[in-house]
């Protein structure tokens, strides 16, 4: 007779999440950003047993240790370094969602953010094969120079694009600035001597507020995992000129890649062209006829 194998015991996700869970996740991100339980629940606005108490929860739901306890001071373990990105992320969507302001269009991300002073920041990611319906020959010429360079930023196929880039590498400070292009998008909006001033300066830092930031950030950390390229549709308010002055519409489709430097260390090249056409779902093409000369990008295939 032929032995009857069980199947392996499945792990089985719970089928209820607590009611708290955010105020969960907020007590990890407070308790990993500060390492000290003090500082963490006077920014929490919470209590010491509190945060340990949720701290408990989380560890035994998810099955390890958020924190080791060294020297009398929290340490995040590996496995809590882990899920910190993740939790803030969660946390920062439910904050925007919770506004109205954050839904999936065709399975992509759309957030929109719009302050009481008249600030505006819509992003809506697009499908890459996007690009080859655009106007835009820079994002066509970028996107086949990806494909052809091996995933190599010195590729010779980069040289007729290079000068319409910029080049971003992670830090502790976020996303920095390497290299920008004297006729990029950046240089003519702002002017190449402001934009040269921006080298070693992280740029994707917004007047939104955390959870906009973080959002706007997503495309980043996207092609940072996946070492591949994304496409999005931006449409916000750019302070004018190279003297900062008042803020002015504009609308720009943003081609990110991933590549490598010659040590072999990751960057990030983004790719900016003026839209023709607004493809944020909700919004309409009339903005258009707002935006300024600066926006345009002059380049010859």
């Amino acid at each position: 007779m032929n032995k009857i194998v069980e199947p392996p015991t499945q792990m089985v996700l719970q089928t209820e999440t607590p009611a708290l869970l955010s105020e969960m996740m907020r007590s990890f991100t407070g308790l990993a950003r500060t390492l000290n339980l003090s500082k963490a629940v006077a920014e929490l606005g919470s209590t010491r047993q509190t945060v340990r108490r949720h701290i408990d929860q989380l560890e035994e739901a998810m099955g390890f240790k958020l924190f080791e306890i060294e020297d009398r001071r929290y340490v995040l373990t590996e496995a809590g370094a882990r899920a910190l990105a993740p939790a803030q992320v969660l946390l920062d969507q439910g904050r925007v969602w919770y506004s109205g302001q954050f839904e999936y269009v065709g399975g992509m991300l759309k957030f929109s953010y719009e302050s009481e002073n008249g600030w505006i920041y819509h992003q809506q990611q697009q499908p890459v094969s996007t690009v080859w319906q655009l106007e835009s020959d820079l994002l066509k010429a970028a996107l086949k120079a990806w494909a052809a360079s091996e995933g190599e930023l010195e590729s010779e196929v980069f040289a007729k694009v290079r000068p319409h880039i910029m080049v971003y590498r992670e830090s502790t400070d976020g996303w920095i600035v390497v290299e920008v292009g004297e006729e990029s998008f950046y240089s003519n909006w702002f002017g190449w001597a402001q934009a040269r001033s921006s080298v070693g300066r992280n740029l994707t830092q917004l007047p939104g507020g955390d959870a906009v930031a973080s959002l706007a950030d997503a495309p980043f950390q996207d092609i940072r995992v996946s070492e591949g390229v994304r496409v999005d549709q931006v449409l916000t308010k750019l302070p004018s000129g190279a003297d900062g002055g008042s803020f002015r519409p504009v609308v720009f489709d943003r081609l990110l890649m991933g590549l490598t430097l010659p040590d072999g260390s990751p960057v990030i090249v983004a790719v900016v062209d003026r839209a023709c056409k607004v493809r944020i779902s909700g919004m309409g093409d009339e903005i258009l006829k707002e935006i300024p000369d600066e926006a345009r990008i002059d380049f010859v295939n």
